[in-house]
């Protein structure tokens, strides 16, 4: 009896363990599966703000050197930390599910953010071999989870997955080359990294949606994810004004430029979330490619802008701004004003209310201009701060007014 119990006993086992594993550790979603509506969960939340903490740490860095090598060792690194962010936030949305194999991917990816944010302050110098090493073992593991993603493929998506699985594997290899390089050379190659990979990813998307529109849409949760990024970068801008305060005695001045900086970031966001963000772009490859590369230069310049301001708290009691800090600072709200309009482009509204969205794209071209000449100007920290306070409100009072009037 006992050894006819036995199998019984082994095959239950086998059975309860073959259930846990399809609750617990299910495939990838398959192309054309996305979710149309689902809550961004609080892992995505967690992933989201250890990204920020990278992005932090760039403009930390900046912060240390306004200048032209400063500025593009900035960009390098912040494209990469964003092209890693948004491969690693859409393979969710795409393939990802609520269970042990969408955490443990998630976990992955964070392990090794964590320290290559810490190679990130001195990545254009004495560990710009180590943050090259460790953003290369980033993207191998994102090339790994969308290899693991492409084997359910269908046969139509299968050689678009190879490429896109190809392309990020190459890139994995070139970061780690790169430590190799001298610093000055490593940091161009960064550069160049990120120009080229943007490019595939945005002919890839391109290709999949024309293929099938269904298999990709800009979803409610894809909008608030980029939403909460923006969110959670502007707070670094109160964080740059906090920090410029520490670094001096504060006085009635050195408060006024302050809190002015934080109107500044204020201005930022009314400015994006009131023309284009929480708003889903046309359902046409053009638009959502538009709606997603709109950001990218938008979230560098709410960044750049908490940067400057360290140094614009810092110089209160100068009698006129120092040119790099006037040109990333006034520089930032221009592209933030740009970025907005670009985004603001591939929306469905922009059609449907082409009266207000024509104004306001000529409203913030122009204060977009003037917010450069400020630039130009240089003047006091305050007088600088408060200049683009009333910049910033002038597409909002163009916008209320159209309502005003159609009301």
């Amino acid at each position: 009896m006992s050894g006819a119990a036995g199998p019984a006993v082994n095959g239950d086992g086998a059975s309860w363990w073959r259930r846990l594993r399809s609750q617990l550790w299910q495939p990838p979603r398959p192309h054309g599966e996305q979710p149309r509506r689902r809550v961004v969960g609080p892992l995505e939340l967690f992933y989201d703000l250890v990204t920020v903490v990278l992005v932090a740490q760039a403009a930390h860095q900046l912060s240390g050197r306004l200048d032209w090598h400063g500025i593009g060792q900035y960009a390098a690194v912040f494209g990469l930390v964003w092209l890693a962010w948004v491969s690693g936030s859409l393979h969710h949305e795409l393939h990802g599910r609520e269970d042990a194999r969408g955490r443990t991917a998630f976990l992955a990816q964070i392990l090794v953010l964590v320290p290559l944010g810490a190679f990130i302050p001195a990545a254009g110098g004495e560990r710009g071999a180590a943050f090259a090493v460790t953003a290369g073992i980033l993207f191998a593991v994102l090339a790994l989870l969308w290899l693991l993603a492409s084997r359910g493929d269908q046969p139509e998506f299968r050689r678009l997955s190879k490429e896109f699985v190809a392309g990020t594997a190459v890139c994995a290899v070139a970061l780690g080359l790169s430590a190799l390089l001298p610093a000055g050379a490593r940091v161009w190659t960064w550069g160049v990294l990120d120009v080229a990979y943007l490019a595939g990813f945005a002919v890839t998307i391109r290709r999949v949606m024309v293929r099938r529109p269904a298999a990709f849409t800009v979803t409610d949760a894809v909008v608030e994810r980029f939403g909460l990024l923006i969110i959670i970068v502007l707070g670094e801008t109160v964080t740059g004004v906090v920090t410029g305060l520490e670094a001096q005695p504060v006085g009635a001045l050195v408060l006024a430029v302050a809190l002015v900086c934080v109107v500044v970031g204020f201005g930022a966001w009314w400015t994006y979330f009131d023309f284009s963000g929480g708003r889903e772009p046309r359902p046409t490859p053009a638009a959502s490619l538009q709606w997603m590369l709109g950001h990218v230069p938008l979230t560098a310049a709410v960044a750049a802008m908490g940067a400057a301001m360290v140094d614009l708290v810092e110089q209160a009691h100068h009698g006129r701004t120092s040119a790099a800090t006037a040109w990333v600072l006034c520089g930032g709200a221009a592209l933030v004003l740009a970025g907005t309009v670009v985004v603001a482009g591939s929306l469905t509204d922009w059609r449907a209310k082409r009266a207000l969205f024509r104004r306001l794209s000529w409203t913030c071209a122009a204060t977009a201009a003037a917010c450069l000449v400020v630039a130009a100007l240089r003047p006091e920290p305050l007088v600088l701060g408060i200049l683009l306070v009333v910049l910033f409100s002038i597409p909002w009072s163009v916008a209320v007014a159209h309502r005003v009037r159609r009301a």
